[in-house]
């Protein structure tokens, strides 16, 4: 476990291939499993592979970012999109917890991942808000991030870590 919270980077090429419908289940399981504030579980996870969906939230990410040109989503397969209880005092917390799980778990069974910011701002346009509905997400649940999955196309190292990073008292 140290080995891959030591190892996991953000990937941000892809292959063309999707992740196995296995993989996907196993790293949405351990989201699952991330701590919450009083073990409530109050963040809701939804992931997708539908390639014109990932497409289209790509697109209103790219408008939110500034950069309608650009391909924040980097070619990934897979979008894992997770969102917050703003009736929760630990929400936030525990839907960034959620996150960790899901990238770290997807580093331990090989798959790529990265955080892409933005959710809270996309599902608050009309698209978002739309779509949540569609889903059955209560207007409560705001974005808190995406998490992209894909097979990594590259394998970037990791920087050194900066100095007084930790202070032992």
């Amino acid at each position: 476990m140290i080995n891959i919270l030591k190892t996991r980077r953000s990937i941000r090429s892809y292959k063309p291939e999707a992740i196995s419908e296995k993989e996907l289940d196993s790293i949405l399981e351990a989201g699952t499993y991330a701590p919450t504030g009083m073990n409530r579980q109050t963040p809701i996870i939804v992931a997708t592979q539908d390639k014109e969906l990932i497409d289209k939230l790509e697109i209103e990410n790219a408008k939110v970012l500034g950069r309608e040109d650009a391909k924040p989503f980097y070619g990934a397969t897979t979008l894992v999109i997770v969102f917050a209880d703003s009736e929760v005092y630990t929400g936030f917390e525990d839907a960034c917890l959620v996150m960790g799980n899901l990238m770290n778990a997807a580093a331990a069974i090989g798959v790529g991942s990265c955080w892409i910011h933005r959710a809270k701002q996309v599902f608050e346009t009309e698209f978002g808000k739309e779509l949540k509905k569609k889903w059955g997400i209560d207007d409560k649940y705001y974005g808190v991030g995406n998490c992209i999955l894909g097979y990594p196309a590259e394998t970037p190292q990791a920087k050194p870590r900066k100095e007084n990073y930790i202070i032992k008292v």
